[in-house]
C-alpha cells in the first residue's frame, strides 16, 4: 500500500500564491507566467509540465474570463483571478469558470469589491480543505487496505482500489461544483 504521509508531502498540497508573494507592482505576462511556474513547480507532474503559458493567459483574456488588462500589465487582482482559473479549469469546463467568475470580475473591475479580501478567504477555505483531504485520503486507503486484504497480490490491487475512489471522491466533487455552477447561472438569470 502507498505510504500516504510520503504521498501527500509529495503533492505539494500546501503551494499556493499567498497575497504576499504578489508584487505591489503589475507584471508582465512573463513576469506573471514566472510567478506561477516559481509558485507552483514541485506540484508538476513531469518536469516538462507547463502550469501556465501566453497562449492560456491570452485564450483566458479572449475569453473574457479575467477584466482587461491595461498597457500589457496585471495588476494583483488580475493575478487572484488567473490563479482562481488555474484551480478550477482542471475540474470545470472555461465556460463553467467564466461563468463563476463573471460577477467577480464585474465588482472587482468595477472597484465594488476587495479582491483581496475575497482571496484571503478562498486561501483560508483553502487550508481547510487539504487538511480534510489528508483525513479523507487517509480513511480511503485504510478501506482500500482492508478490502484489499482478501485479493491476491494485495499490494497493486489495493493500489488500483484507492485509485478508483480516489477518483469517484474527485467524480462527486466535481459533479457538486457542476451542479453548483449550474445554481449560480439559474439565480443569476432570475434577477
Amino acid at each position: 500500500m502507498a505510504d500516504i504521509k510520503k504521498l501527500t508531502e509529495d503533492l505539494a498540497l500546501e503551494k499556493t500564491i499567498l497575497l504576499e508573494d504578489i508584487p505591489k507592482i503589475d507584471l508582465y505576462i512573463d513576469q506573471v507566467i514566472q510567478l506561477f511556474e516559481t509558485s507552483f513547480e514541485e506540484t508538476k507532474r513531469t518536469g516538462a509540465e507547463k502550469i501556465l503559458t501566453k497562449t492560456m493567459i491570452n485564450n483566458y483574456a479572449k475569453g473574457k474570463l479575467f477584466y482587461p488588462v491595461q498597457n500589457k500589465k496585471y495588476s494583483r487582482n488580475h493575478i487572484m483571478l488567473i490563479h482562481l482559473i488555474y484551480q478550477m479549469k482542471s475540474v470545470l469546463s472555461i465556460n463553467d469558470v467564466k461563468q463563476v467568475l463573471d460577477g467577480l470580475n464585474e465588482r472587482a473591475e468595477k472597484e465594488q469589491l476587495n479582491l483581496e479580501s475575497f482571496y484571503e478567504s478562498y486561501l483560508h477555505i483553502q487550508q481547510g480543505s487539504i487538511a480534510s483531504f489528508k483525513e479523507g485520503l487517509g480513511r480511503q486507503a485504510e478501506l482500500a487496505e482492508k478490502e484489499g486484504a482478501a485479493i491476491e497480490d494485495p499490494n497493486e490491487l489495493e493500489q488500483v482500489l484507492l485509485i478508483a475512489s480516489l477518483v469517484h471522491t474527485s467524480n462527486l466533487y466535481k459533479r457538486a461544483a457542476e451542479k453548483l455552477v449550474d445554481d449560480l447561472v439559474e439565480r443569476r438569470k432570475s434577477r
